[in-house]
């Protein structure tokens, strides 16, 4: 990888890979289960790395935290996962500063989804943030950020219809089923899985199949006693995989394992068998398609499907992206308020201090010089001085480093907001949204 020269002060980064550039095989080696991101995490902040946090899903890997480089935040991806950094440089992109935060919120309110405007993402960078906050590992910035993706992720969900009609990657996958499979209310439908993705899979098979064949098997069995508790549908022994896999037409697999978990070797089958992976990494062996009436279909080529729902979610682009300008200057006016305060509260003390001086000089001179009365007279002028100063920091047209300097230097201040380092959201992240 590239040797970039380290910058002296912390940047905020988004990093990662998604399914725009990596395929499936790539994805499940970056691909983090929950004692990675936990490894990742403590070692992070072993390593002096003051904030980030992690996102692991079917369709992207990424970190978003505040580096000296990039290499540190792609060192910890790496060693905590089986990728390597030749690999990651091939299909991975790296986002700074403003670029890192609009990226957050496109991929938080669906727009950068495999299939747009599927949401399931912000509910995986709640659970990453709160991860992330129990280890300590969340500053003021990343604190407003997300929390401020999260609100622009409601605003989308609510204010348009960029989700409306039901596309999903479980919806596409009985989609294709119905589409591809004869009969279907008549056959025998295996899911083996009930990860979040198996479980909407399952509410869907139900709902559009209309289907009394459909089994469920999970290693932890009373998982899937609960999910065929509500749906009503059958529950198998995890021991009789092999057995269920001989009598289904149709096989979803949707598990968290890291490895393959269904190979040619568990398949003796005497009819067609369409199998649906639907899992990152792959669990399905690719080997199953030497078995002849095998269909292997992955979900990347599910989320390929276009209908005229998408085609309609397409529409709503245009106001989703106008939700996201207005939450931006939302977060903008709060990083520049935060950026200016230490300045102002350095320039009101300093006429605080101009004040006093005068005080004392003209008390010497004056008799009967009225202290109450000057005092509330100077803190009247004083607050008026420093709201106009304010105003001017705040005003979306003023150039804020500029104007800080410039202050600084006519009050001489300087000294006191030594090198502007007043909190996570400073000229030391160089943060700058406008």
């Amino acid at each position: 990888m590239e040797n970039f020269n380290m910058s002296r002060s912390a940047t905020f980064y988004a990093l990662g890979l998604s399914y725009k550039k990596a395929d499936a095989e790539i994805r499940g080696k970056f691909s983090l289960d929950t004692k990675a991101q936990s490894d990742l995490l403590i070692q992070a902040k072993a390593e002096g790395i003051e904030s980030l946090i992690v996102t692991s899903t079917c369709n992207r890997t990424e970190i978003y935290g505040f580096a000296y480089h990039p290499y540190e935040l792609i060192k910890l991806l790496c060693q905590n996962s089986n990728g390597s950094v030749e690999e990651f440089q091939t299909v991975s992109y790296i986002y700074k500063n403003e670029e890192a935060v609009n990226h957050m919120f496109r991929v938080g309110t669906g727009l950068d989804s495999q299939i747009l405007g599927d949401f399931e993402i912000i509910s995986q960078i709640k659970t990453a943030f709160n991860h992330s906050k129990q280890e300590g590992l969340v500053n003021t910035f990343l604190d407003r950020l997300v929390n401020t993706v999260i609100q622009a992720s409601k605003k989308v969900k609510t204010e348009t219809r960029i989700s409306s009609g039901a596309t999903s990657v479980s919806f596409a996958s009985v989609q294709y089923i119905i589409r591809n499979v004869a009969d279907i209310g008549n056959k025998n439908i295996l899911l083996f899985g009930t990860g979040k993705i198996g479980r909407n899979t399952c509410e869907n098979l139900v709902k559009h199949t209309k289907n009394s064949h459909i089994a469920l098997i999970n290693r932890t069995k009373n998982k899937a006693e609960l999910l065929a508790g509500k749906l009503n549908v059958i529950v198998k022994d995890y021991d009789d995989l092999e057995e269920e896999l001989q009598q289904a037409d149709v096989l979803v697999v949707a598990t968290g394992s890291q490895n393959p978990t269904i190979d040619k070797t568990s398949l003796n089958l005497k009819k067609p068998l369409l199998i649906l992976d639907l899992s990152i990494p792959r669990n399905v062996n690719t080997n199953v398609e030497e078995i002849p009436g095998v269909t292997l279909i992955h979900l990347d080529n599910l989320s390929q499907i276009t209908d005229d729902t998408l085609e309609r979610r397409k529409q709503h682009i245009p106001a989703a992206e106008a939700i996201i300008d207005d939450m931006k200057l939302e977060l903008n006016t709060w990083v520049n308020g935060r950026k200016c305060a230490p300045t102002i509260h350095a320039l009101k003390s300093k006429l605080n201090d101009i004040v006093s001086a005068e005080f004392a000089f003209q008390k010497k001179k004056t008799a009967n010089f009225d202290d109450v009365q000057m005092d509330l007279i100077s803190s009247r002028i004083i607050q008026k001085l420093t709201n106009h100063f304010a105003s001017h920091l705040k005003n979306e047209n003023t150039s804020l480093d500029q104007s800080i300097e410039f202050i600084e230097k006519v009050f001489h201040i300087g000294e006191l907001a030594p090198n502007r380092s007043y909190s996570p959201v400073e000229e030391k992240y160089k943060i700058k949204l406008s």
